[in-house]
């Protein structure tokens, strides 16, 4: 029986000993293979980098059209909204009673130089009698203030009669440039211009038309510095460097202008210098009061370039996860331009040799060993402006 008993402590321990190495071995930590990630060169290229800005169209030329004489309106000669020609008579104003001046003044002026022509007659024969010693000189003196005050009376006639031929211009209030007329704000038969010019309607010229926009005085001391190291002037922009605009529902920036005016001082209120450029608008897309998204091009520069979705951010900062010789994930620090066909401009903490994983990110985290897959990274959209 003791034998018997021994055997199965035997056995039992046996069995034992054979299911706690199973165990060890079952529990046995294997490590996943490293992930895989997809990585790729940044693009290096010369990209033409813009200055963002928002601005509002104004007219070149807008005009309030007022009655600058009194009278009573007698015709309003255009449509409301139409588009006029230089010259066009859009508002008359009676000029009957100021033709009436007219002839008034002529009637006077008239008299006037009767009176001239008689003065100087007896002033030359009063100089005849004065040689002889016939007449006096008080006499030859009456008859010399007598010419004069005649011919001052003939000039100030004269002047009269064009004061009153410019208030019969008056009556007609036309077009001073082409351009749109805005609605009338009188009506026919009512007295203006009684105490005050009154108001008849605004006429505004749509093409060219002017963008105003400013640029912050941080840009304007960056591309003053550029203009300094390249030996460029104010000169060389106004007039020559191009800006484009577009409205909030247009894809890009369809309107093509050029700088024609920069402020000479950065207004200390806002900290922006105002900029204006002029653009064609024949077919008047464009109104005066828009708001509008304006891109000012600058000067082409050497860029680093990588996919917007391989940037990621924390609060520190933006960021790239990259992959260092010996495969292991790297979290680099970096600085973001605009974006250009789709790609985003690394301004600073990333090199064109760098591999930077644009595949499996949430796979890969800094300190983490990798295996890279080089992939090639493409423009995505190569119509898209700079944003």
């Amino acid at each position: 029986m003791l034998a018997v008993f021994r055997t199965g402590r035997s056995v039992a321990a046996l069995g034992l000993l054979t299911l706690l190495g199973a165990c060890q071995q079952e529990n046995t930590y294997v490590p996943p293979p490293p992930p895989t990630v997809g990585v790729a060169n940044p693009i290096q290229k010369t990209v033409q980098p813009y200055l963002e800005a928002t601005g509002n169209m104004a007219a070149v030329n807008s005009v309030n059209l007022v009655a600058r004489v009194q009278g009573f309106l007698q015709e309003i000669d255009y449509k409301d909204g139409a588009a006029v020609k230089k010259g066009t008579t859009l508002f008359v104003i009676e000029p009957e009673p100021y033709k009436l001046k007219i002839d008034q003044a002529q009637a006077a002026l008239d008299g006037a130089k009767a009176q001239l022509l008689q003065s100087q007659t007896e002033f030359g024969r009063q100089q005849a009698l004065a040689s002889r010693q016939i007449s006096t000189q008080a006499t030859l003196d009456q008859a010399r203030a007598t010419r004069d005050l005649n011919q001052a009376t003939v000039e100030q006639d004269e002047a009269n009669l064009q004061q009153a031929q410019i208030n019969l211009g008056y009556t007609h209030v036309d077009a001073p440039f082409d351009g749109t007329v805005t609605q009338h704000l009188v009506s026919v038969g009512e007295l203006v211009g009684t105490n005050s010019p009154t108001q008849l309607a605004t006429i505004y010229q749509l093409d060219p038309i002017w963008v105003n926009f400013t640029i912050s005085e941080r840009d304007v001391q960056t591309i003053r510095a550029a203009m300094a190291k390249h030996g460029i002037t104010t000169a060389d922009i106004v007039g020559k460097v191009s800006v484009e605009v577009g409205l909030q529902t247009d894809h890009g920036f369809p309107y093509k202008g050029v700088i024609d005016y920069i402020a000479p001082n950065v207004d200390p209120s806002t900290g922006t210098l105002n900029v204006r450029g002029v653009l064609d608008n024949k077919e008047a897309r464009l109104l005066p009061g828009y708001y509008v998204r304006v891109h000012l091009p600058l000067r082409p520069v050497d860029a680093v370039l990588v996919p917007d979705e391989a940037i990621g951010a924390d609060q520190s900062g933006r960021y790239v996860l990259v992959v260092n010789a010996s495969n292991v994930v790297e979290q680099r620090k970096v600085t973001i331009g605009e974006t250009f066909d789709g790609m985003r401009r690394i301004l600073s903490g990333l090199t064109a040799k760098d591999k930077v994983i644009v595949a499996g990110l949430l796979q890969a985290a800094p300190g983490q060993k990798v295996v890279p897959q080089v992939q090639q990274i493409t423009a995505t959209d190569p119509d898209t402006e700079a944003k």
